[in-house]
């Protein structure tokens, strides 16, 4: 891996958007593995930015989303689809045409993954996968434990994961169940970006730097793929697992 550590939030997601820009530099219509969450949310207003600048031009760019809850409706406005389109689709102006999405709310959820997965098939896999750390070591909605041959799929979420995101649903209890994208579907991604940022992540960061790959902290599987970009801020830094 190739760990960077810069001094806050904002110099992390300038770092990151230049990441995603050079990618769509190289390849206007690449597709982008998308996650939400509070980390990736500066990248994607500096990629927004870039584009009103004319320093970035997402006309053929794709993007699908990595996780969402199940049971939501398409239109529900706390779906982390509908997050996505709000930070990073609408703003960049990607139609849906452009864009692969769970469909969460389908009876079927193991054929909703199937339809995923083919979807990411035969757009030619993905060239970048933007992913966030979770307090437990997931990427996505992988809890542990997660083979590195994950399938996508339907996962009860573990009882951190529903703590952390508790404070996006208010008074609103979180859903317990969800779809993500597997293991498998991240690790063969050509190019990976992941952002850590804040004091809580520094302890699962030092874990995954330090370990083997391993079910029970699935970030460490990125420790097999061959082009990892870690961005942490100051205060995710964990001692002695990064240079200063």
């Amino acid at each position: 891996m190739d760990v960077r550590v810069v001094d806050d939030v904002r110099a992390l997601a300038r770092d990151a958007a230049a990441m995603v820009a050079g990618v769509v530099a190289e390849r206007p219509d690449a597709l982008l593995l998308a996650a939400t969450g509070d980390t990736p949310m500066g990248c994607y207003a500096e990629l927004a930015r870039m584009r009103q600048d004319r320093l970035l031009d997402p006309s053929r760019l794709r993007v699908a989303q990595l996780d969402d809850y199940l049971g939501l409706g398409e239109d529900d406005s706390r779906s982390l689809y509908a997050w996505m389109q709000r930070a990073l689709l609408a703003p960049l102006d990607i139609e849906r045409d452009r864009t692969i999405r769970f469909l969460s709310g389908h009876a079927d959820p193991a054929l909703a993954c199937r339809m995923y997965d083919a979807d990411i098939q035969a757009a030619g896999g993905v060239d970048l996968a933007i992913l966030g750390l979770g307090l437990n070591g997931h990427l996505g909605f992988n809890e542990p434990p997660s083979s590195a041959d994950s399938q996508t799929r339907a996962v009860s979420l573990a009882p951190e994961t529903l703590e952390s995101n508790a404070s996006y649903w208010r008074d609103v209890a979180v859903p317990e169940r969800a779809v993500t994208a597997g293991m498998s579907v991240i690790l063969s991604a050509r190019r990976v970006l992941l952002f850590v940022s804040g004091g809580r992540k520094a302890a699962i960061l030092d874990r995954i730097l330090r370990s083997e790959p391993d079910p029970r902290l699935p970030a460490s599987h990125l420790h097999r793929h061959g082009d990892v970009v870690v961005i942490a801020d100051r205060d995710a830094r964990p001692g002695g697992a990064l240079a200063a």
